[in-house]
C-alpha cells in the first residue's frame, strides 16, 4: 500500500512570522527612541541647600538633587543626570513648528 502524504502549506510558520514582524514595526514606530533617556552632565548653579543635598537647575529646566554636596547657594557644580532624548534631540521643537502651521 502506497500511502501519499499531502504537503500542507506552513500557515501557522507563516503567521507567526507576519506578526512578528508586525510587533516589531509598531514597537519602532510608536515606541520612539524619543523616550530613551540619556545621562547628561553639565555645570548648574545651586538655587537651595537641604538635608538631602544641594538642588540645581539646568538648562533644560530640570530640577536635580545632589546628594552629600558642601557646595552654598550660587555655587556652580557639575551633576548628571538623565533627560530623555527628546528634549534633546529638537523633538518638542518640530512638534511645535507644525502646530504653528496648523493652527490659525
Amino acid at each position: 500500500m502506497n500511502q501519499i502524504q499531502e504537503k500542507k502549506s506552513p500557515r501557522l510558520k507563516f503567521m507567526a512570522l507576519i506578526a512578528s514582524g508586525l510587533a516589531v514595526i509598531l514597537v519602532l514606530t510608536i515606541a520612539p527612541w524619543n523616550y530613551v533617556p540619556v545621562l547628561v552632565t553639565e555645570n548648574v548653579v545651586v538655587i537651595a541647600v537641604t538635608e538631602h543635598g544641594c538642588v540645581g537647575e539646568s538648562q533644560y529646566g530640570i530640577s536635580v538633587v545632589m546628594p552629600q554636596c558642601d557646595a552654598k547657594v550660587g555655587d556652580t557644580i557639575s551633576a548628571s543626570f538623565y533627560v530623555p532624548s527628546k528634549e534633546l534631540n529638537g523633538y518638542y521643537d518640530r512638534i511645535q513648528d507644525k502646530l504653528a502651521t496648523v493652527q490659525p
